[in-house]
């Protein structure tokens, strides 16, 4: 399935369907630093609301917490539809993120919105459990109406060098998804270097990832901007190899407008602005959504309102 050639760090993977991808090194510091450069960009006025308004569009609104209730669920839907209950113009976001066993709760709550319903499955947030089991969760989420499913990468075959068995699972997985895409977690604060981060995105989209992702959330050390770039990087190379286009979805530690417009530059500059879409990108976030809309009532006002004025998840 996998062999090492070329250079330090190079590998071949072969996709299900016999097909092989190349998956070239890292260079770190040049990683780093265009990562950086990037990601303070400075954004002007006119240009400013625009990258925030779409930013809203990409957000995956999530609640994932052991307390979650119908209630909640139902709050956050109805903040997915009319972020700003002040403002018409601010657009819904792209999905409401929720445990499988409140799925149905979340269809109910969007039906007849353009908002997706998306669902974390498969032994969220480790992935330590069977398989079988695995499959069956992701399943029956999407029997109870979700559009997507975010599953997570198995660390542990993957760092323990089982890349036949990470590849394999996330292939059943897809397969599992029916009609529904799929979002592979890469969990990166666990993978310990740009190289497996690389590694682990092109196993993901060889065995049918529609995005891959960043983090559960779950982590202290989630989505950075060299992270961002890495698997963008990956992405765009992956692109080159078979002509397929897979999204990608950013989670963990994303709080402030400054950063999802510093991300919007990191997409568009590395991917074009064809992924600046919600079919290709995501932020996943909850409290990103209060500062966006407290960001664009300063620029309709001129004056900061308090964040006490809007829900807290």
């Amino acid at each position: 399935m996998a062999t090492l050639a070329g250079a330090p760090g190079a590998l071949t993977i072969e996709r299900p369907d016999g097909q092989p991808v190349h998956v070239g090194p890292v260079d770190a510091f040049a990683l780093e630093t265009r990562a950086k450069r990037l990601a303070s960009r400075s954004v002007k006025r006119e240009s400013k609301r625009a990258g925030l308004l779409l930013a809203t569009t990409c957000i995956d609104l999530t609640t994932l917490e052991g307390g979650d209730t119908p209630g909640k669920v139902r709050a956050l839907c109805a903040r997915a539809t009319r972020p700003d209950p002040d403002d018409l113009t601010v657009p819904p976001v792209a999905a409401v993120c929720v445990y499988p066993a409140l799925v149905a709760v979340a269809r109910e709550a969007l039906q007849g919105t353009s908002v997706r319903v998306a669902s974390v499955a498969g032994s969220f947030p480790a992935g330590q459990a069977s398989i079988d089991e695995r499959l069956h969760e992701i399943r029956a989420a999407v029997a109870d109406g979700a559009d997507e499913i975010d599953i997570v990468l198995n660390r542990n075959a993957l760092l323990a060098g089982r890349l036949e068995v990470v590849r394999d699972e996330v292939a059943a997985s897809k397969e599992a998804c029916g009609h529904a895409h799929l979002k592979t977690i890469l969990e990166t604060g666990e993978l310990g270097s740009y190289e497996m981060i690389r590694r682990a995105s092109f196993i993901a989209m060889a065995a049918g990832s529609d995005m891959i992702k960043t983090s559960t959330g779950k982590l202290p050390s989630a989505a950075t901007p060299p992270v961002a770039l890495c698997m963008a990087e990956a992405i765009r190379d992956f692109e080159q190899q078979t002509g397929e286009a897979v999204g990608l979805k950013l989670a963990g530690g994303i709080r402030r407008s400054k950063q999802a417009l510093g991300y919007l530059a990191i997409i568009a500059e590395t991917l074009g602005t064809r992924w600046l879409t919600p079919e290709r990108f995501r932020l996943g976030a909850s409290s990103l959504l209060n500062d966006i809309v407290l960001q664009l009532r300063f620029q309709t006002t001129g004056r900061y309102g308090r964040p006490g004025d809007l829900p807290v998840d």
